[in-house]
């Protein structure tokens, strides 16, 4: 199953004003005239003049004090106190997610200083694989037989009114912070501190779990007599992971949390930090990185924090990874979040397959939210894949595990996650669903479901009704990519990459720039897969190249993950990228999307089955649009109708043959559809006709016969589009599994094939032989 084409959003002719410039010059040292910066903030309409400098610059920004969440967090406080004082046990309850844990640690730290660890202070933190988030009653029972009196969640706790009832009958206690969405009704729990109950524009509105626990503790070490040994910075590093690694908008003390923890971060490399967390420096260097990037976090700890309980389920060691002084400990567990993030990668991509292959069978036209389940499906990666499928194919996506069948005959449940797409509150969908559901939760963008297996057909149907409804149309939604900068491959490298380095940390809200580049070229392609710690290969690729343009000296390096070098045009095309650094491979460029250059250029663009209109004219200066013929036609009908149409849009016709396939004798050409079938097996791949059509230069005529000769080799193709009429449009997906046994393909099929091939190239050479005047006769 392809995914939807991403429709390039490319930035406007509005240039950012000198006096802009100035002023982002001016809150910044060392750059003298930012103009791509400045640029950049002009159209993202971030910060206004007098804001700039503490969005900008950390030491600038005037940070919110914890006392705005009002009356509840002076309760928790003051109950706090009185547990310290009164010597009570106190658990904290934690969530299995990067921020979940690192929330426990943030508290099992902070309160670990003011409450002996062990003997008066424990943790607790779900099992991703059996459990869910929030409260359970078989935890609750847990903490109040080991003695607590208080518990203190975080990252959790908002919509657990009937476990916090439940607790009380335990005799304990329940303080809740959190930042997920809010009940209608109370709780029941004796504070609750959630961002959620501030206005929108709060400055501290955004806060994600970690943050929450931060500021809890903030207020408490405020209030006490005395400092306790380490100052509340110490968390800082902690409260970054937790922040970048989440779904949060980063603003206000969001942002500026995340600025400061990132540079607190960065001293865990260093020889001899402050506050040293063994665990942490072992981490960033199994993931070789160096801490002071948010993408160190986003691609670096916190999959490897998630992928413990993702793979093992039980995330409590992760706790101890980040807190831990105990080197030859912490060394330990940090080597087995990396073999748990190993094999997280290779499961998600399984799965991801697996996946679009069911995607594959289900009518796109009149789907509007996808509803999948299954009962081999791996619990743990659920939310991954459901994320990749959305932005593939930009439609809210639910991915469920069925339970196996219990042994009293109580009714299976199906458990999974569910990602959304702009627009779309994932959580207000499913409260209006709450009928048919035993539990949910999460974010707007995000959730998790549990639910009984009988009800997934109704509930997605009544998803899919809503989601129509919402956004109108039965027409699948094109999934969209924000591009921030047009630039050239001599522009790329460090003095651009400072300058957008003061966007960071990105996020939502503030995504990480998009540059666009255009009629490149790829050399010095190549793909690896992917070994683990105990070099293993494992299914997991990326392709590593160097992208030129006309006015490149030399090229420059970038990588394209999940994807073989196949995969990349040998021709010219546009880029979109993304600009980035680390200590081990320099600058370099993720490859973000690319497309045909759908102008008139100096070298061949990539071949199509029809002439494309593909420019827009955006800016002064920009090429004007052309209809493109980049197929040689094979007869005088194709040309004349080409003509009428670029007459009737009232634009020229710009050539850009391509004859590469055709320096291929007809039985080369066999022998790419037949690896090009392999590979298009061998991972799974879907592929349309006129993709295949295009890649080879195969009429539709000589395509179906290819094919016919390639099911006489051991290929079998769903569906059997190549018995339909050759002038039947129909796209739909085809799939190819491979018999590895021996197969004698039938000669008379290939030679059939080879035939009609040598004839079509025969035609093709002698109208790219004939001068374009007598084309236009």
């Amino acid at each position: 199953m392809d995914a939807l084409p991403l429709r390039w959003d490319l930035p406007g002719a509005d240039a950012a004003p000198d006096s802009w410039v100035e002023t982002v010059a001016q809150a910044i040292p060392g750059i003298t005239s930012p103009r791509w910066l400045a640029q950049v903030l002009w159209q993202r309409q971030l910060g206004s003049a007098s804001d700039l400098g503490g969005w900008l610059n950390p030491a600038q920004y005037q940070p919110t004090p914890a006392s705005a969440f009002g009356s509840d967090l002076a309760i928790a406080v003051s109950r706090l106190q009185q547990a310290i004082a009164t010597e009570e046990k106190v658990a904290i309850w934690g969530d299995f997610d990067a921020d979940g844990v690192t929330s426990t640690a943030v508290l099992w730290d902070g309160l670990g200083q003011l409450i002996p660890k062990g003997d008066r202070l424990a943790y607790f933190i779900p099992n991703r694989l059996s459990e869910s988030h929030g409260l359970s009653q078989r935890g609750l029972d847990q903490l109040a037989d080991w003695g607590a009196t208080l518990l203190v969640t975080c990252d959790t706790g908002s919509t657990s009114g009937a476990e916090i009832a439940y607790a009380k009958t335990l005799g304990l206690e329940v303080i809740v912070t959190d930042h997920h969405t809010l009940p209608e009704d109370d709780i029941g729990a004796i504070a609750l501190i959630n961002p959620r109950r501030l206005p929108p524009d709060h400055p501290l509105a955004t806060l994600s779990g970690v943050a929450v626990a931060y500021k809890l503790l903030e207020r408490l070490y405020g209030a006490l007599d005395s400092p306790p040994p380490q100052p509340l910075e110490h968390l800082l590093d902690l409260v970054a992971i937790g922040l970048i690694a989440d779904l949060v908008e980063l603003r206000g003390d969001c942002r500026y949390l995340a600025q400061i923890g990132l540079a607190r971060l960065q001293t865990q490399t260093q020889p001899h930090p402050p506050y040293p967390r063994p665990g942490l420096a072992e981490l960033l260097a199994l993931c070789k990185r160096t801490g002071d990037r948010p993408t160190d976090i986003s691609f670096g700890l916190g999959p490897r924090i998630n992928a413990v309980s993702r793979i093992h389920g039980d995330a409590s060691f992760c706790v101890e990874l980040l807190t831990s002084r105990d080197r030859d400990r912490t060394k330990t567990l940090a080597y087995e979040a990396e073999l748990a993030n190993t094999r997280r990668k290779a499961l998600q991509r399984d799965l991801y397959g697996q996946v679009m292959a069911r995607v594959a069978q289900v009518d796109l036209a009149t789907t509007r939210c996808l509803v999948l389940a299954d009962e081999s499906w791996p619990t743990g990666i659920l939310g991954l894949v459901a994320g990749q499928v959305t932005q593939a194919l930009g439609r809210p996506t639910i991915l469920l595990r069925i339970d196996p069948p219990t042994e009293d005959g109580s009714p299976r449940l199906a458990r999974g996650s569910a990602r959304s797409v702009a627009g779309l509150d994932l959580y207000q969908l499913f409260q209006a669903q709450s009928a048919l559901l035993t539990g949910f939760g999460g974010h707007p963008l995000a959730a998790g479901l549990t639910l009984p297996v009988e009800h997934i057909e109704v509930l997605a149907a009544a998803l899919n009704r809503m989601v129509r409804e919402q956004f109108g149309g039965d027409g699948a939604p094109q999934p969209t990519i924000q591009i921030d900068l047009t630039v050239t491959v001599a522009e790329l490298g460090q003095p651009l990459f400072r300058e957008l380095k003061w966007l960071e940390p990105c996020g939502m809200g503030n995504p990480v720039p998009k540059l666009l580049l255009r009629n490149v070229w790829f050399q010095n392609v190549f793909h690896k897969k992917l070994r683990d710690r105990q070099n293993k290969a494992v299914s997991f690729i990326k392709t590593e190249f160097e992208l030129w343009d006309d006015g490149a000296e030399t090229g420059f390096p970038g990588e394209w993950w999940g994807h073989y070098r196949d995969e990349l045009p040998t021709d010219r095309c546009d880029v979109v990228v993304e600009l980035d650094f680390n200590s081990n491979t320099g600058y370099h460029v993720k490859l973000v999307d690319l497309r045909p250059t759908a102008v008139e250029a100096p070298g061949p663009v990539p071949g199509q089955s029809a002439p494309i209109l593909d420019w827009r004219q955006h800016s002064p200066g920009e090429r004007e649009p052309a209809l493109v013929v980049n197929q040689i036609p094979m007869q005088w009908s194709d040309w004349q109708t080409w003509q009428r149409q670029a007459a009737q849009a009232g634009l020229p016709l710009a050539l850009a043959f391509s004859s590469e396939m055709d320096d291929l004798s007809p039985g080369e050409v066999w022998q790419e559809l037949v690896g090009l079938a392999k590979y298009l097996a061998r991972t799974q791949t879907g592929v349309t006709r006129s993709q295949l059509s295009d890649r080879l230069r195969l009429s539709p005529t000589s395509l179906a016969l290819g094919l016919a000769a390639l099911e006489t080799a051991g290929f079998e193709i769903t569906p059997d589009l190549h018995s339909l009429s050759v002038a039947d449009p129909d796209e739909d997906i085809l799939t190819i599994q491979f018999d590895p046994d021996p197969v004698t393909p039938a000669p008379a099929a290939i030679q059939q094939f080879l035939e009609a091939l040598q004839e079509e190239q025969f035609r093709r050479r002698y109208f790219a032989q004939v001068p374009v005047t007598a084309l236009s006769w």
